[in-house]
């Protein structure tokens, strides 16, 4: 039985004759291995579009054109899955980097006053609000998690923005990529900062099928989201191009004559709007105006071996992620003598060039692959990718190597414990490492994932958030708990065996001691 197919919803208009064979079919010999793979790619391909067809057929009328441009752009994105194959980079080929790509931050000069209200007139700050808490044991987006005298990230980050406004007298706008995940109570939240002077503006990223890993086949039957939202993912943050530009915001800000826009993740609390960045990128030096792509990045320590580094490739300057890194390089990509920086995720990129960039069609960012195991124990993939890669897209690339407190990221309770601490001060939703502290660095601090990885059962564990300014390093394992004003100095180890309990008493003071076995002091 023939049957001819024209899938033509997407975009990509596939016509091809589908035949149904009756047993089993050859399996070809190693010599037709190329034709082999050339012939299920174009069938997975072919059998993908149909599914993605029939999901659009499930969905409303007011949300067919969204759901059918995002679904052109995942079939893009599954089609170079399906043909790509290896490394995404020769490691023979990657070059030393130039002297000039990447800037020391001491270099940069601070801008007069009279230039910095103009210079913020030109900015958008975009913070990257796609997700959610789970990972800390929270319900809903991660930006309501509560970081500091029960403020959260989102109310940090409004103040620092409204704060800006204030002082320069200013009109920076606020854009909150969100996902579908994170929209609804996100736009509930928001309205609450209504009185303040601040303009936030909000889209969604894309929302994209997964997909099985054994028939590479959407696990959706339809596209009622939330009814089955398990078989449905928002795609990384390199998503950000297209949806940034599809929800008519770049258009929006290019015509209100805004230039470049600051991109972090709402998490890292340390990305601020930093003027002496700005004045750079809007500086009267010809070469610096040319700038359209510029990467924070900082000195990599043994806790960063796995982030993303900056590489010169092809006589352009790029992100290398270690997902890119092939098995025998993985030891020499970790080194920190030879790739020296890592990737913050705070990325200064010109308006107009995205534009370009996009209606060229030239970005063409890596795939990560995340293979995920769902609850029904169905093996799925997910295609993403990062907002970083694209910067290979751009002309006029720069890393600046920025200090390490422009890198205060909150992913664990562990990091939450640091940013809680009398170890740094706030001011006006910003935060900085007290001076109190002799060394530059934060404390490594480890917490046992049993007892204290969601936040609930961490705050449990503490009666106040221990004194740490002299802290270097902290390891609890097993179910310990801190009275009030105790003081971490120097190493601290404390671990508790399994069916015991140690109860740090209050006003205690633990310096260079390990403590382990069974310790309970009661109150009387």
């Amino acid at each position: 039985m023939v049957e001819e197919t024209n899938v033509g919803y997407s975009g990509i208009n596939i016509s091809t004759n589908v035949v149904k064979p009756k047993g089993h079919s050859r399996v070809p010999s190693s010599t037709d291995l190329k034709e082999f793979k050339e012939v299920t790619q174009r069938d997975s391909l072919v059998q993908l579009e149909k599914e993605m067809a029939s999901l659009l057929a499930t969905t409303p009328d007011d949300k067919k054109d969204l759901a059918k441009s995002q679904f052109t752009a995942f079939s893009r994105l599954f089609q170079r899955f399906l043909e790509e194959s290896g490394p995404s980079v020769d490691w023979d080929k990657i070059e030393k980097l130039p002297a000039d790509a990447i800037r020391d931050y001491e270099t940069l000069s601070t801008p007069s006053p009279n230039d910095i209200h103009s210079k913020l007139e030109k900015l958008v700050v975009v913070k990257l609000n796609g997700g959610l808490g789970t990972s800390m044991g929270c319900r809903g987006p991660k930006s309501v998690i509560q970081v500091r005298n029960d403020l959260t990230f989102l109310d940090l980050t409004v103040q620092q923005i409204e704060h800006l406004n204030k002082k320069y007298n200013v009109n920076v706008p606020l854009v909150l990529m969100n996902s579908f995940n994170t929209d609804k109570d996100t736009e509930q939240i928001i309205r609450k900062y209504k009185g303040l002077q601040v303009e936030i503006y909000t889209f969604n990223q894309s929302c994209f099928p997964r997909v099985s890993k054994e028939s590479l086949l959407p696990i959706a039957r339809d596209c009622d989201i939330e009814g089955n939202i398990e078989a449905w993912y928002p795609p990384g943050h390199g998503d950000f191009y297209d949806s940034f530009k599809n929800s008519g915001l770049l258009q929006k800000f290019i015509d209100s004559g805004r230039d470049y826009c600051f991109i972090s993740n709402i998490d890292n609390l340390g990305a601020t709007v930093d003027l002496n960045i700005l004045n750079m990128l809007l500086g009267h030096k010809s070469e610096e105006t040319n700038l359209e792509f510029v990467m924070e990045v900082t000195n990599k320590t043994k806790a960063d071996v796995k982030g993303g580094t900056l590489i010169q490739y092809e006589n352009k300057l790029r992100l290398l992620e270690i997902a890119q890194v092939p098995k025998e390089n993985l030891e020499e990509f970790k080194s920190v003598k030879k790739f020296k920086f890592f990737n913050t995720n705070n990325l200064w990129i010109k308006l107009n060039a995205i534009e370009k960039v996009l209606n060229e069609g030239s970005m063409n960012l890596e795939i990560i692959v995340n293979n995920k195991t769902l609850d029904n124990n169905l093996n799925i993939i997910q295609l993403e990718t990062a907002v970083g890669a694209a910067m290979k897209s751009f002309n006029g690339g720069l890393g600046i190597n920025v200090p390490r407190s422009r890198f205060l990221p909150v992913k664990k309770t562990s990091d939450l414990l640091l940013v809680m601490s009398n170890l740094y001060h706030m001011k006006n939703g910003s935060l900085s490492m007290s001076p109190l502290r002799m060394f530059p660095t934060t404390p490594l601090v480890k917490l046992g994932d049993k007892d204290f990885a969601k936040v609930k059962d961490f705050l449990s564990r503490f009666a106040t958030i221990p004194d740490i300014l002299e802290l270097d390093h902290l390891t609890v394992s097993g179910d310990v708990t801190f009275g009030r004003n105790v003081s971490l100095k120097g190493t601290v180890i404390i671990i508790a065996n399994h069916g015991d309990r140690i109860d740090i008493p209050s006003n205690a003071t633990l310096e260079n001691k390990i403590v382990s076995g069974n310790l309970r002091i009661l109150d009387h």
